[in-house]
């Protein structure tokens, strides 16, 4: 009791000095956070905007003497000139290093501010922003490649000092491959067509690769992944076409950054493809992608277990033997199963139910899967598949 006492009455002797030292200092309290009315001064203000000079973007490209106390800055400012200058007040030089775009003081030439890398606009877009709510359970047919991704992905991010105890570094990148549509942490998630780094022009898809990589750099934590990867990987051969060219320049800066000099930081990479045989070897080798998780075709248990995800959010009778179902469709796949669950809703609609019974799934099935199964047997078709 007597401690709390004590502590009570020191509270109110530092209420009382700051209510004295804001009424010295002439600072009254408000509830909008502004000064009153009377104490505005407009023109003033206007006129301290309108001297303010815009500053001019320059890049560092030198540090001398940086472990002394009165480092100089070699600075270039584009299509102008080269100068040497120092750093302002505030501005730390813990703050600036080598390469960095850096925003200059026109009238004094000092660097005031440190500015983000220069990042093209496709590739800032690609970064997804809405976190899904999408968790690991509502991911069926595919519990033990969930567990394998878990341990390269999650683990080096959230739990980093066991790799640091047992000496030995996560792996870098994981590629996963499967048949199409086989199954569908706080880190930045950015998201890449393969497609996308396909360029019109010499350089760019290589560029954007390297913005893509330099972005991630300044996440905390970043995961990169790359879908459709055989578009910009696929094995390189000698035929002296420009477009394959240029394909191949996006793929050597890929392999660069999973494998270059440059430390990656918290970055981890996954690749998409429905064709591995088709990857250049160099790619897909140990060192840059060390882990191969294939997502195949689920079975039995993984079929039922997406028959009961998918029917979880929808109006349906108690008692449905979705395993039943799941015998039903042998070979599907979750898109095939997510299709029949979306067709027996569509039976019920028409029915006009509230509820889709089990009778709807077993037609659901007849339809969708039987009627897939004889559209890909059908000669004229084969080509597609």
């Amino acid at each position: 009791f007597i401690t709390y006492s004590f502590i009570y009455s020191f509270e109110d002797d530092i209420q009382q000095l700051l209510k004295k030292i804001n009424e010295l200092t002439g600072i009254k309290e408000s509830d909008t956070g502004l000064a009153p009315p009377a104490l505005w001064d407009l023109a003033a203000d206007k006129q301290t905007l309108q001297s303010e000079q815009p500053s001019q973007v320059a890049r560092c490209t030198k540090i001398i003497s940086a472990d002394s106390e009165d480092p100089k800055y070699i600075i270039n400012v584009k299509q102008f000139a080269k100068f040497v200058v120092d750093l302002s007040d505030q501005v730390a030089p813990t703050d600036i290093e080598e390469g960095m775009r850096v925003g200059v003081d026109r009238n004094k030439y000092q660097i005031h501010i440190p500015l983000p890398p220069k990042i093209d606009p496709t590739v800032t877009m690609m970064q997804v922003e809405e976190k899904p709510d999408v968790t690991y359970s509502d991911a069926g047919g595919c519990k033990e490649q969930i567990e394998k991704l878990r341990e390269v992905v999650e683990t080096p991010l959230l739990h980093p000092e066991r790799f640091v105890n047992l000496g030995i570094e996560p792996p870098k990148g994981v590629l996963l491959f499967g048949p199409p549509i086989a199954n569908g942490t706080d880190a930045c998630f950015i998201r890449v067509i393969g497609s996308e780094l396909v360029q019109k022009y010499v350089g760019e898809g290589a560029r954007m690769v390297r913005e893509l990589f330099e972005m991630a750099r300044t996440k905390k934590a970043c995961l990169i992944f790359f879908d459709e990867i055989d578009a910009i990987g696929g094995a390189r051969f000698d035929d002296g076409a420009g477009g394959d060219n240029e394909v191949q320049r996006a793929m050597l800066e890929l392999m660069n950054q999973l494998d270059g000099f440059d430390p990656r930081g918290n970055i981890k990479v996954l690749m998409a493809t429905n064709r591995p045989d088709t990857l250049d070897p160099a790619l897909i080798r140990p060192g840059r992608l060390a882990r191969k998780i294939e997502f195949s075709l689920p079975d039995l248990e993984g079929r039922t277990h997406i028959f009961k995800i998918h029917a979880c959010s929808m109006s349906v009778e108690r008692d449905i033997r979705f395993e039943l179902l799941a015998r039903l469709c042998p070979n599907s796949t979750g898109a095939e199963i997510r299709s029949v669950c979306t067709e027996a809703g569509m039976f019920a609609i028409r029915a006009r139910r509230k509820i889709a019974t089990e009778k709807d799934f077993l037609e659901a099935v007849n339809k969708v899967i039987k009627s897939y199964a004889k559209f890909s047997a059908t000669p004229r078709y084969m080509t597609y598949n």
